[in-house]
Formats: C-alpha cells, sequence, structure tokens
C-alpha cells in the first residue's frame, strides 16, 4: 500500500490544483441528496488533510476548497427543495430511500433550524436534510445563517484533525516528512475506520430493515 502511495503523494505535489479540485468536488457532492449517501468526502477530505504538513498542499486552499464545496452543495440541495416544496420528497430518486427521507424529516422536526447545523455532522442525513430544509419551507435567510457557520466550523474539523496527527507524528515521534510515513499512518487509518464504518452501517441497516420486513410480514 505504501508503495502506492508514495507516487501518489509526489502526484499531488506536483499537481496540487487536481487535488484542490477533488476536495471542492467531494465536498459539493456529499451535499447532493442520494450521491451524497455513496460519495466518501468525508474520508477524502481528511485523508488529504495529511499532505499539509509537509508541503505538498496550502491548509488555506484546502478550507477553501473544502468550505467552498460544502457551501455550493447545500445551497444547490436547499435551492431544489425551495423551489419544488415537499414535491421533491416524493420524487425519484428520493423515492428510492424512503427511510432516509423520513430520518431526515424527524431530524428536522425534532432540532428545528439547528438540524441544518447539526446535519453537516451526520452523514447520510447530511446529504439530505438541506433539500428538506427547502422543501418544508424554511426561508432563505435563516437557512444560510445557520448553513455557512455550520460549514466554517466543520471544514476545519475535517481538516485540522489529519494536520494536527501528522504534525505530531513528525515532531514527537521523529518520523521525517521526507519519508512520508506519517502520511501512510493517517491516510491508512483514514481508510480503515471508514470502511469499518461504513460496514458497521450497512450491517445495523441491513438487520433493521430485515426486522420491519418481519415485522410487516407477521402484521
Amino acid at each position: 500500500m505504501t508503495s502506492f502511495l508514495d507516487p501518489f503523494i509526489s502526484f499531488v505535489s506536483a499537481h496540487a490544483w487536481l487535488a484542490y479540485l477533488t476536495l471542492f468536488l467531494a465536498a459539493l457532492l456529499e451535499a447532493v441528496p442520494v450521491v451524497g449517501s455513496v460519495v466518501p468526502g468525508s474520508t477524502i477530505i481528511l485523508a488529504l488533510s495529511a499532505l499539509v504538513p509537509g508541503g505538498e498542499l496550502k491548509l488555506g486552499w484546502v478550507l477553501l476548497a473544502a468550505a467552498t464545496g460544502a457551501v455550493l452543495g447545500d445551497g444547490s440541495a436547499y435551492w431544489i427543495g425551495h423551489r419544488q416544496q415537499r414535491e421533491i420528497l416524493n420524487t425519484w430518486p428520493l423515492t428510492n430511500y424512503p427511510r432516509v427521507v423520513e430520518e431526515s424529516e424527524s431530524f428536522f422536526h425534532r432540532f428545528g433550524t439547528w438540524a441544518v447545523f447539526f446535519a453537516r455532522f451526520v452523514p447520510p442525513i447530511r446529504a439530505f436534510v438541506p433539500v428538506t430544509a427547502g422543501a418544508l419551507g424554511m426561508p432563505p435567510a435563516r437557512f444560510y445563517a445557520i448553513n455557512i457557520p455550520a460549514i466554517l466550523v466543520w471544514a476545519p474539523a475535517h481538516v485540522l484533525p489529519g494536520v494536527l496527527a501528522v504534525s505530531a507524528l513528525h515532531e514527537y515521534a521523529g518520523l521525517h516528512h521526507h519519508g512520508h510515513v506519517g502520511k501512510h499512518i493517517w491516510i491508512l487509518t483514514v481508510a480503515a475506520v471508514a470502511i469499518t464504518l461504513g460496514l458497521a452501517i450497512w450491517i445495523i441497516r441491513r438487520r433493521q430493515g430485515s426486522g420491519v420486513a418481519a415485522a410487516k410480514s407477521r402484521g
């Protein structure tokens, strides 16, 4: 795996603009309904943040790319919901995800305006709450008043852990930046955690779905 990561890190160092574009698209697509439930945007952002301490990427540009993508993604989803109202929630492809749509509505009703803030940190609901907020008639000014501060917290929360972790490995564990060992450790850890969480969520939802189906058949 490290033999794969070394050329990748070198490529990013030589073509940093592609990494910033990837960060932007990861944050944007993660906010799109349905698409955001399968695009590992947070994982990509967390992993690429490891390239900041060594100078391959610049912290300011990483934060800007992630935040801008998230603002455009959330905003686009919100305006789709705002224009079509509740009709969008009963339209394909959202009709293929009734449970997540129901969860996002319940999340919105439970937390009200603050659902827009909290949803930024709760996948896969994150990809459905903006469109739900628009569909349920949340005013644009109120949406952006909550959404933009949420993104300004969300972006550093996804970027800084990698920066600090890799910096700490180099500073206190004696690892050198040119060896990329700290980057390898962080990127592989992020990938392993993401895969483990993904499998756990898939198993839980599968079991819940089987339980609901069994209850309906008994009824």
